[in-house]
């Protein structure tokens, strides 16, 4: 029998072909998205084949953006923002309104109006933040000076661009050439009373969102999370991201990405933040890839061959001009030329903010669908080349450095050891900043030492395991993947490296070594490890941790001499436990005693 599906057939055949694509972007070391957007493309009524209900993808894509900015939103750090607030404040402002310029400037070039432009040039100034977080993420510079700076940048970027999505709306009458042209157009008091009316929505929405909000979103998760049920509480942080966006666009008037932005900063105030974003993330991700996808669809290839000239001055905007001016800043205020060419390249593309916004502008009659298509082009083409910037800081950086590296110098009072601020663009790096000079595989320290244990990750099991083979004075190599824990191992004397063992696991000197204990919890990436371990020496011990039978057959498949699975252990333990009871425990027989009520002492 026949059905009628256009639904499933725009998801299915989305997520497959951003699957494919995805894994080839990957394979090519291209970020994703860039994999997501073709598939889009593919499915888009510009090129030949299957062409995807474009309205359901668009509805589609407004959860997406939800859940998006519901994860901006929790990733939202208030410290992390004033830690470096003395450049990112500023250098981000100062940066948005040049790369702004330059778009307002360029749009007047295409005889576009001046709302045509503000629109043009806002989307080209704020970076992706997906591809700048993984591009940090790869290098390991998320927790480095750098890399907080970037961060803190890249939170006002989204900030600026938040608050762009709530008062474009209300001014868009006042830019729109049409508008002004038409017959009764607003006047500008009618236009001021708009825009009052919106900021007092918004500002209404704040209100409440931190006075009742900031107390009720996280007490109902808590309540939840108490019940033991995970499925609840995944269902919960859902509806709080997707009810609050709702509630926010009916109530308020403002947008679903602003309320989806706030429920998601006010719930990242609670303890229960991260077990939200971890709960959430695979449907978040999997409406994400239909954002993007539904995105694809909107752009129209030829626009390359047709328009050449515009596509390599939008792309001039974003690396070279964006970049340029980004680059300029972070010298002005005294931090190292590393750090520069860091920051630059960081931001030297753009992504989701960048099609929301043009979306909006074209729906607002601001923005010209040719606009869309150069943003569109735009953001592949420079996803796409910022890998290469990348390489080239990594390659060429410490060349441009007046003079080389000093050895590492005691910090003055009052400075953090390491820290990059202040530093002249001439001036010697600081010792935290020559690993952006380098590419990841060569961050890694080579171990010297033989016979030794080598030891994959310091959490809640490794750490325990660690102090034991200490206490025992076994020769011990660590590796794990945060910078802050191999930090604190190292200031004990011990052999540590901030490092994730499947890129760089060569830095433990196998060959020579006398075991491996794996004591990470993700099964797929620990057997990428002990596969590379058995390859490495044959003959070495490898010890790995499972959470079920499944994972055991896994693990021992690639490699592994030993699988300890947790459950099983503990199971063992407590038969021991019930073959060898203990005493009981002495119970006071009246419960209206506490310890703040003792019985008097005998």
């Amino acid at each position: 029998m026949a059905h009628d599906t256009p639904l499933i057939a725009t998801i299915v055949v989305g997520l497959s072909l951003a699957f494919i694509f995805g894994a080839i972007a990957q394979r090519f070391r291209i970020s994703p998205i860039v994999g997501y957007l073709l598939a889009g493309v593919a499915v888009g009524p510009f090129t030949p084949g299957f062409v995807a209900d474009q309205g359901l993808a668009n509805e589609l894509a407004e959860i997406g953006i939800i859940l998006l900015m519901f994860g901006v939103g929790l990733h939202f750090s208030m410290s992390e923002l004033l830690a470096v607030r003395a450049i990112a404040v500023p250098g981000a402002l100062v940066q948005i309104a040049v790369a702004t310029a330059m778009g307002v400037g360029l749009a007047t070039t295409f005889g576009w109006s001046l709302g045509a432009g503000l629109v043009f040039g806002l989307a080209l100034s704020v970076a992706s933040t997906v591809v700048l977080l993984r591009a940090l993420q790869e290098r390991r510079l998320v927790k480095s000076d750098q890399g907080r700076i970037a961060v803190g940048w890249l939170i006002v970027e989204d900030l600026v661009m938040v608050l762009t999505l709530v008062i474009l709306p209300a001014i868009a009458p006042l830019l729109s050439t049409e508008s002004a042209n038409a017959a009764g157009a607003h006047s500008p008091n009618e236009l001021a009373m708009t825009l009052a009316v919106t900021l007092l929505k918004v500002a209404a929405f704040v209100a409440v969102m931190l006075l009742g909000g900031r107390r009720l979103i996280p007490a109902i998760l808590h309540h939840i999370a108490h019940t033991g049920s995970r499925e609840l509480f995944r269902l919960g942080v859902l509806t709080i991201a997707l009810g609050v966006a709702f509630a926010a666009a009916k109530l308020f008037g403002v947008s679903l990405a602003l309320g989806a932005f706030f429920a998601g900063m006010i719930l990242s105030e609670s303890e229960l933040s991260q077990r939200a974003a971890n709960e959430t993330l695979p449907l978040r991700d999997a409406f994400a890839v239909l954002f993007f996808v539904s995105v694809g669809m909107l752009f129209y290839p030829n626009i390359i061959v047709e328009n050449p000239l515009r596509v390599v001055a939008v792309i001039a905007i974003i690396i070279v001009g964006k970049s340029l001016a980004a680059w300029l800043i972070v010298l002005a205020f005294g931090h190292g030329m590393r750090t520069a060419l860091l920051i630059a390249a960081s931001l030297a593309q753009i992504g989701e903010f960048s099609f929301i916004l043009a979306g909006l502008g074209v729906t607002l009659k601001l923005l010209p669908v040719e606009g869309r298509e150069l943003i569109l082009a735009g953001a592949l083409l420079s996803i796409m080349l910022n890998p290469l910037l990348f390489l080239a800081v990594e390659r060429y950086g410490p060349a441009l450095s007046a003079e080389p590296p000093k050895p590492k110098e005691p910090a003055p009072a009052g400075q953090v050891p390491g820290q990059v601020a202040g530093q002249a663009p001439g001036q010697a790096p600081s010792a935290a900043e020559p690993q952006t000079a380098k590419p990841a595989s060569e961050l890694a320290h080579v171990t010297s030492k033989t016979g030794h244990t080598v030891l994959v990750g310091f959490g809640r099991v490794g750490s325990v395991i660690g102090e034991k083979l200490i206490e025992r004075g076994i020769p011990l190599f660590v590796m794990d993947d945060r910078d802050d824990t191999a930090q604190t191992l190292k200031a004990r004397g011990l052999d540590a490296v901030g490092a994730n063992a499947v890129t760089d696991l060569a830095s433990a000197n196998l060959k020579d070594a006398r075991a491996l204990i794996v004591a990470i919890p993700d099964c797929f990436e620990a057997g990428q490890i002990v596969a590379q371990g058995r390859a490495a020496n044959p003959g070495l011990q490898i010890i790995a941790r499972a959470h079920s039978d499944a994972e055991e057959a896994y693990l021992k498949q690639y490699g592994a001499s030993d699988v300890v699975q947790g459950s099983r252990e503990t199971a063992g333990a407590m038969i021991v436990a019930l073959d060898t009871p203990s005493p009981a425990p002495i119970v006071d027989p009246d419960p209206a005693r506490t310890q703040d009520n003792p019985p008097d002492a005998a």
